[in-house]
């Protein structure tokens, strides 16, 4: 495994850490700064439109940097985000912190993908990607978890203390590892052109599977809880564990979406979407029963990742002569879509829908998306066209 990648994964796993522990120490942030639970629940959803909207601005506005420096100064916003935020006064602090720092959050998962690809043969880009994307995934494995046990333990600025030192290591690795001479300075390719490679197909419909992939995944994801607790009948004590066994399958998923994003990408993205549909469905059939449900939560977590490491390989592969903005819009259309999945889900259930009835959205949205994966596959075939040259840095 290359060194470089190893940097790449440290400070991705230290962004998805902070991103998404907050909300194991949601109550204890509230009760600190002041402000109930659901206010204090704002941290998250403005997280959310920083990186959707700040990180694709910052990467138009930062072309001509080196790679390897703008790495460096996103990793000390991030180090001193953490700083900041656990000497935060107030709310308004808090939240305006946590926005700088979701800003250097999408900047980076673009650059970070561009960079890791840059590093490796064509055949292996796909696995480049995994590796990125498994910081995200052991991000919740490991260092949400951990965050919030030493926030129990110590209280919530622990926690963001810890962080810092991660930010730290991170930038530490970045400067020893990332070898300078290889990564120099995005391709100058221009804004009409960065903007202009989204209108090749392979781009747009790529996003558009990306955002089935969300809807399929955070519909029921968000309110996995009570899905587990009320309609499968686990106790609280117990969901952590399922929500564990699912991190893993995601971290293996992210794997084999690496191995599978080679020269048939489209055959295998067509096949785990369709696969995709079928396991949701089986949770719809199999939610009553607690360890048939425990199965399909484990699978479904890894096809996931499969599915996502295989879009954002291709959206990087037809974008290769313009990646900037690109590749800073893959994090920020997940973001768009968890939101939306988020919103989708209150809908039913307001409408006096179930929890089980969830992961039929899923169903549905899998089925837009194989359709959208076959029409697109069929266009390129029948345009013969292929993928273009990165271009060179100036």
């Amino acid at each position: 495994m290359p060194l470089p990648l190893i940097a790449l994964f440290i400070a991705a796993f230290a962004f998805g850490t902070t991103e998404f522990v907050i909300a194991g120490v949601l109550p204890q942030v509230a009760g600190g700064l002041g402000v109930s639970v659901p206010t204090a629940g704002y941290l998250v959803s403005g997280y959310a439109l920083g990186i959707a909207i700040g990180g694709p601005l910052l990467t138009l506005a930062t072309p001509n940097v080196a790679r390897k420096t703008l790495l460096l100064w996103l990793t000390l916003v991030f180090t001193l985000g953490q700083v900041a935020c656990a000497l935060a006064p107030d709310f308004f602090s808090m939240l305006a912190l946590r926005v700088a720092v979701a800003v250097a959050h999408g900047t980076y998962f673009g650059v970070a993908m561009v960079v890791a690809t840059s590093l490796v043969s064509e055949e292996r880009r796909g696995m480049a990607v995994a590796l990125v994307l498994a910081g995200l995934t052991v991000s919740g494995i490991v260092g949400v978890p951990a965050g919030t046990a030493i926030g129990n333990a110590w209280g919530w600025r622990a926690t963001f203390w810890t962080m810092t030192a991660l930010g730290v290591l991170a930038a530490a690795a970045i400067a020893v590892l990332i070898p300078t001479s290889r990564v120099v300075a995005a391709p100058h390719a221009g804004l009409r052109r960065e903007i202009g490679v989204l209108g090749r197909q392979q781009v747009w419909t790529s996003l558009i599977v990306m955002l089935m992939l969300m809807m399929g995944q955070f519909v029921p994801y968000t309110y996995i809880t009570p899905l587990l607790e009320e309609v499968t009948g686990l106790t609280s004590q117990a969901v952590p564990w399922v929500l564990l066994a699912s991190g893993i399958g995601a971290t293996l998923g992210v794997f084999i979406g690496g191995k599978l994003a080679g020269p048939r990408l489209m055959s295998a993205l067509v096949a785990m979407l369709a696969l995709q549909g079928i396991v949701l469905a089986a949770m719809y059939a199999v939610s009553p029963y607690p360890l048939p449900m425990v199965v399909v939560i484990v699978v479904w977590g890894g096809v996931n990742f499969a599915i996502g490491t295989a879009v954002q390989t291709r959206i990087l592969r037809w974008t290769a002569d313009a990646p900037n903005l690109a590749s800073s819009l893959i994090p920020s259309g997940f973001n768009v879509g968890i939101a939306l999945a988020a919103f989708v889900g209150a809908t039913m259930l307001n409408a006096g829908l179930s929890y089980r009835s969830l992961p039929l959205v899923g169903v549905v949205a899998m089925a837009v998306a194989v359709v959208t994966a076959c029409l697109s596959y069929a266009a390129e075939r029948r345009n013969g066209g292929r993928p273009p040259l990165p271009a060179t840095s100036g």
